[in-house]
């Protein structure tokens, strides 16, 4: 027997279904990500066509059922769709490339709240906020890594436990994390980490105010990509950034 929810959620995907309908990927505040079917939603008539575009940020009602793959929704009012987001270019890019990692690294049917209001906050500055938009990419990007518990340490050195200093020096060991100058020499696999990549990436995580240069917050995006490569083998990274490049 089917099951009545309401929660809020984000749209991640929607894809033409059958003649008159949608389905569509949702990360949801109360069920996590899940699959539905909009019946009916490609008719002239139908609001829901309209409203389940991708990012927009929803509240639906839902028939749940534990044995369907595909719940079906039966109603969802706009909350926002983020308008000034959707008409400047950069906003755009780094919003999809949110929606294209919470897709593809989060699991079906995890309930993650603290996620759920990440995502929802981040898309909210992308609409709102003066600070660059690879910036708060940025912030994101640490903060989910953290939830898909690969959080890297910026306050310790990752082998031997003692205060990160920047000014004596710093390598980084995928496997390991962030070492310091002496525990360096310990790793055969080990790559220089500026002082300006670990000062940039620690203002993000604590969420203090930045003045980066255009190419040092992009190389911390394409850093924190090879970091995720490196534990999640089967992704081959952010594919939004690549195509709207």
């Amino acid at each position: 027997m089917s099951e009545i929810i309401k929660t809020e959620a984000v749209v991640l995907s929607k894809i033409k279904y059958g003649d008159t309908s949608y389905i569509i990927s949702l990360y949801t505040k109360g069920l996590g990500k899940i699959s539905a079917i909009v019946k009916g939603a490609r008719s002239p008539k139908s609001k829901l066509g309209l409203v389940t575009d991708p990012v927009n940020h929803l509240q639906i009602v839902l028939y749940k059922k534990d044995t369907r793959e595909l719940q079906i929704i039966s109603s969802a009012d706009l909350i926002s769709n983020f308008t000034e987001l959707k008409s400047d270019f950069e906003k755009l890019k780094y919003s999809q490339a949110i929606i294209e990692l919470v897709k593809k690294l989060t699991v079906d049917h995890e309930v993650n709240s603290k996620l759920y209001d990440g995502i929802v906050r981040i898309l909210e500055l992308l609409n709102t906020s003066n600070e660059k938009p690879n910036i708060l990419f940025g912030r994101f990007f640490l903060f989910f890594l953290g939830e898909l518990g690969y959080e890297m340490s910026l306050d310790r050195c990752s082998s031997c436990g003692k205060p990160l200093d920047p000014k004596d020096g710093l390598s980084f060991n995928f496997s390991t994390g962030i070492l310091c100058h002496v525990c360096r020499n310990d790793k055969a696999e080990s790559y220089i980490f500026t002082s300006e990549l670990f000062n940039y990436l620690y203002c993000l995580k604590s969420r203090k105010k930045i003045e980066a240069q255009e190419k040092l917050a992009d190389n911390a995006i394409t850093f924190l990509e090879s970091y995720l490569k490196y534990h999640v083998p089967d992704f081959k990274g952010i594919q939004s950034l690549q195509i709207y490049k």
